[in-house]
């Protein structure tokens, strides 16, 4: 408060003892106030004016301040209540305030603290006591507005704190993994080191064995040279015996240019025996301990030859049936037989890998030719007498030479075993049938395949000419039977007999007629003229062969029972 200068000592005690009092109730306004820690007031001590000379400067006050010029001291006492109603004002609303009232926060922090603790009687004496002084209106509720910014601030932390305790163990799980993964690294970069080491200590040891090696073939050369000019020296030499071998058993025989043309080209319709169907059962010759496996008629006598799995052939007259001759020289079974076309000799084939030839009017083998790695399942005379033909399980068919006593040519394309082979008339053309399901013509003079027919689904067991050349007639083992024109080389038409296997097919001498030895023993004979598909049933077991007689009154069939049947 400022001091005035010139004022009258009375009126400075009157507004000192004015003062005092207010200062006292200001004094404990203040500390009430402070206690709340919202107002206070200070204490301004006013001394009494000396009465000297000296001048005094104004203290600016904001709280008591007496206007400029104004020395009225009612005016001053005035100024003094009302600021001292003023102070009792703040006062009573501090007062007021200070109302013992617990917030509902604070309320709820206690009775989660005493939860927490534990402290349940405690919490039920706060309760008790909290409720009834509501009840009595002591105390009220009010809002407990915000949470404080400390149990806000709080909570963010430890949603925090949980959020980056996750992310370390999701860390902490990466760096394990991470070192998982460097660790095998490691482990593999110290193999790979390690195996690059070895390669090359073997790749410099290669190269030193290498260069020792270069040294010692060096060190061979000229006995390589000798030994090499003395191969030579023995293969003129066994030219030479070969060529010497020749001359002595014969010349190389020349497949004909100028071939003969099929006699059965000329025979006239009227010439040519009518188809028959009506065969009866006439008689059963029982030649052989084991199957039949082949059955072939002389081309003008009356006799007819049968081979079996018993390693025999038989010379049988006709039509009574007695052996006339018999045939032992094969290790093994035999699978088929063929006529020379002067009907004097005899070729055979066999499971010992041979083909033999026997001269019928002695009886005995005059040739054996050797050459096949597995059975042979067919053979078959060329037309001028001096080839003969050969098909086998090896896969391979071969053209024997029967002057020069050797193999003339290896007939190579099939990929499985070659099941029959046979010449087409009075030609230099081979048709062969495979277990790979083909047929194939081959020039036997080249030794080239010049066509093959697809078809078939299964093996094919055996294929024939009709005796006028002009169609090939195959079957497989499905019991399916094929026609097919060779002029055209295009299937004409299929016949399915089966499910039993089709072990051979054969044509009369007309072509009219085909027929086939099935596996059930059913002999089917094909009118390829209406279609028709007539059975001859007799056999008791498998029918291996099948074969008409040169005029068609009679047919023969093989059994395996060692049996042959005929039928008229």
């Amino acid at each position: 408060m400022a001091s005035q200068k010139g004022m009258p000592s009375s009126a400075l005690r009157v507004l000192e003892e004015v003062l005092g009092m207010g200062s006292t109730a200001a004094g404990d306004t203040a500390e009430a106030v402070a206690a709340e820690g919202a107002y206070y007031l200070e204490q301004v001590t006013i001394t009494e004016a000396s009465e000297d000379d000296y001048e005094y400067e104004e203290i600016p006050d904001d709280n008591y301040s007496i206007p400029e010029g104004e020395e009225d001291l009612a005016k001053a006492v005035q100024i003094v209540q009302e600021q001292a109603t003023d102070t009792q004002i703040l006062e009573q609303k501090t007062v007021l305030s200070s109302k013992h009232a617990v917030p509902e926060a604070i309320e709820g922090f206690l009775c989660n603290f005493l939860i927490k603790m534990g402290m349940t009687r405690t919490l039920d004496c706060f309760q008790s006591e909290w409720y009834e002084l509501i009840q009595k209106g002591v105390t009220e509720l009010r809002g407990g507005g915000h949470v404080p910014d400390v149990y806000t601030q709080n909570m963010l932390l430890e949603n925090e704190n949980k959020i980056l305790k996750k992310e370390l163990k999701h860390y902490k799980q990466a760096a394990d993994k991470a070192r998982e993964d460097l660790l095998k690294t490691q482990k593999e970069r110290d193999f790979h080191r390690m195996h690059h080491k070895r390669t090359v200590q073997e790749k410099d040891k290669l190269i030193n064995d290498l260069k020792g090696l270069k040294l010692h073939y060096a060190s061979y050369e000229p006995t390589i040279r000798v030994l090499y000019e003395k191969h030579h020296a023995l293969l003129k030499q066994k030219m030479l015996t070969s060529l010497e071998r020749d001359r002595a058993v014969g010349q190389d025989s020349v497949f004909p240019s100028d071939m003969q043309p099929n006699p059965n080209l000329c025979l006239c319709k009227e010439n040519i025996c009518p188809a028959k169907f009506d065969y009866k059962l006439n008689d059963i010759f029982r030649l052989h301990e084991l199957p039949v496996s082949c059955i072939i008629t002389h081309p003008r006598k009356d006799i007819l030859i049968s081979c079996g799995e018993d390693r025999v052939w038989k010379v049988v007259g006709l039509p009574k049936g007695n052996v006339l001759l018999t045939g032992l020289g094969h290790t093994d079974w035999l699978s088929d037989c063929c006529f020379h076309p002067s009907g004097n000799k005899l070729a055979t084939s066999s499971g010992d890998t041979t083909v033999k030839l026997w001269d019928l009017s002695k009886g005995n083998c005059i040739l054996t030719f050797e050459g096949h790695t597995h059975a042979v399942w067919s053979c078959t005379w060329h037309s001028c007498g001096d080839f003969v033909a050969s098909s086998s399980l090896d896969t391979t068919s071969k053209i024997w030479d029967v002057n020069s006593e050797r193999c003339r040519c290896t007939l190579y394309g099939h990929t499985d075993s070659v099941n029959s082979i046979e010449f087409f008339p009075c030609s230099n053309i081979l048709l062969t049938g495979s277990a790979d399901k083909s047929l194939s013509a081959w020039d036997a003079r080249t030794g080239k395949c010049e066509q093959s027919l697809y078809g078939h689904m299964h093996s094919i067991n055996d294929a024939t000419f009709t005796p006028r050349g002009h169609m090939i007639a195959s079957c497989d083992a499905c019991g399916v039977t094929k026609l097919w024109d060779f002029r055209k080389l295009l299937p004409i038409v299929s016949i399915d007999v089966g499910p039993s296997p089709g072990n051979e097919v054969n044509f009369d001498s007309s072509g009219q007629v085909l027929a086939q030895a099935s596996g059930n023993g059913v002999i089917h004979l094909l009118d390829l003229k209406s279609g028709q598909i007539h059975k001859l049933m007799g056999h008791e077991s498998e029918a291996h062969t099948v074969v008409f007689s040169h005029d068609g009154e009679t047919l023969f069939s093989g059994d395996s029972d060692g049996t042959i049947r005929t039928w008229s």
